[in-house]
């Protein structure tokens, strides 16, 4: 009897290639002992509120009187919601057609894809255009829509990062195309080094693979590094050498826990340069109400803006975004929020500024507790997470640890993140989900818990990393070189 349409042997294939490190193996364990009563600290995915941060009070009172607009006829509104919030819903709810319910535009509501228009200007100083702006479920729902857009077969590559965040893996597989690695150097504070990306197209081209567009995440996920305005200078000399489109990744660019190396975009150094690059390398940048102080993640909110992206393809871009119909509404208004904040004197501003201060000081202590505990430990190395929201320590595995690791048939990282969910309820992703160098191990986890549990958090950190040494090292001791 052949095969039913959705038995396994007859799915699609790039399905089966693709895989989702972050909501993996660990993740399902993780979800079983939690089942089974143990308490479970998810540090694997970036999701702010899951680990107990609080929701900013205006945006969510504005997304609220736009769900409940009959709140704005109640005499006493008034009595319950600031007057900005009632000013800004009924602003919201003047440029939907129909409120809420109702489908918008494929690209996004107009006056909220204006008003990120002007947050770009302002940013960058330079101009930008709302028709080249799209909103989007999240960055990530952007990312797959240009992914989808570029990627042809097999013979198609994207120079992407390592170790990467699984998005893009994932994404590449399943559209059955090829991802062309540069490796990051861990040493130089997970910097990037031009001559590698030289040698990664090369090696690429030799196989036969034509290399149409480079990623970078800035600030870096799952490293944390933010890339300087040299850097980026570089890499986008590189694009235009190469004839590459950039994918600059930029959900986290709220998240900067130094004052050395402040978030710059891509789209301000581009523009810098002034013709012919100004005019010729595209780029395409994402950002998100996921991360930074919002760390709105079940919204869904994203946006991408395109740069010198022919209108013929752009055609295109708005046939792949018309599939899905219309971008989640309610996640356009927290983006519009989000890039039109309150200004001084606004009844709400005080708050606010003291609600989102308050999370960035926090987490900027957060990144500093949790890198200081991990070089703490015996065997453990880790860079200072500048950015973003994760923190990525080398774990030296003992040739033992490795061993017991490869008699059990897992990856020695994936044996070393079990052990560790096992014995204290933390919950990682081991460094293999992203990509890293052969013979090198990590983990990430995110800077996400609460301040007052995290010294608790390390401290549980480091007595099961200690008694896991003293386990698998020989009496001579081990440090990988």
């Amino acid at each position: 009897m052949p095969p039913k349409p959705l038995d396994y042997v007859s799915i699609n294939e790039n399905v089966k290639k693709s895989q989702y490190a972050v909501r993996g193996e660990l993740y399902l364990r993780a979800s079983e002992l939690q089942k089974e009563g143990k308490k479970i600290i998810f540090t694997n995915v970036g999701n702010p509120h899951a680990l107990g941060q609080r929701p900013l009070t205006f945006p969510r009172q504005v997304v609220a009187l736009c769900q409940a607009p009959f709140l704005l006829d109640d005499p006493n509104v008034g009595l319950l919601f600031p007057a900005d919030a009632i000013a800004r819903a009924k602003h919201y709810l003047s440029l939907t057609s129909g409120g809420l319910g109702a489908y918008s535009d494929s690209r996004g509501i107009p006056g909220v894809r204006k008003e990120v228009a002007e947050f770009i200007l302002k940013r960058d100083g330079y101009p930008s255009d709302p028709e080249l702006i799209y909103l989007t479920d999240g960055a990530s729902k952007g990312v797959m829509q240009i992914l989808n857009t570029i990627i042809r077969g097999q013979d198609d590559g994207i120079l992407v990062p390592v170790p990467q965040y699984p998005l893009y893996s994932a994404t590449i597989a399943l559209l059955g195309g090829t991802l062309v690695p540069y490796y990051l150097e861990e040493t130089a504070n997970w910097g990037l080094d031009v001559n590698e990306l030289r040698q990664s197209v090369e090696q690429a081209r030799f196989k036969g693979i034509t290399v149409k567009a480079m990623v970078i995440i800035n600030p870096g996920n799952p490293t944390g590094q933010c890339l300087s305005e040299a850097n980026l200078r570089e890499i986008l000399k590189f694009c235009y050498q190469e004839n590459l489109a950039l994918l600059g990744d930029e959900v986290y660019q709220q998240n900067i826990y130094q004052d050395e190396r402040p978030f710059i975009s891509s789209k301000k150094v581009l523009m810098d340069f002034g013709p012919p690059i100004s005019k010729e390398v595209q780029l395409i940048s994402f950002h998100s109400v996921s991360k930074g102080y919002y760390g709105e993640c079940g919204q869904r909110g994203g946006y991408f803006e395109m740069t010198n992206i022919p209108p013929e393809t752009v055609d295109e871009i708005y046939k792949v975004a018309s599939i899905s119909l219309s971008p989640n509404v309610p996640a356009q208004i927290f983006m519009g929020v989000m890039i039109n904040p309150l200004k001084p004197g606004d009844i709400s501003y005080d708050q606010f500024v003291r609600e989102s201060n308050g999370i960035l000081e926090s987490l900027r202590r957060r990144a500093r507790i949790m890198t200081d505990g991990f070089n703490s430990c015996r065997n453990v190395v880790c860079n200072f997470t500048e950015g973003a929201m994760y923190s990525f320590p080398q774990i030296r595995l003992p040739p033992r640890a490795i061993e017991a690791a490869k008699q059990a048939g897992k990856v020695a990282d994936v044996f070393y993140c079990l052990k560790l969910l096992e014995a204290t309820g933390i919950s990682t992703v081991p460094g293999s989900g992203f990509g890293q160098k052969e013979g090198v191990f990590h983990l990430r986890t995110t800077i996400l818990p609460a301040e007052e549990d995290m010294p608790a958090i390390m401290d549980s950190f480091k007595k099961f990393n200690d008694e896991f040494m003293e386990q698998y090292e020989d009496n001579r001791g081990y440090s990988r070189l």
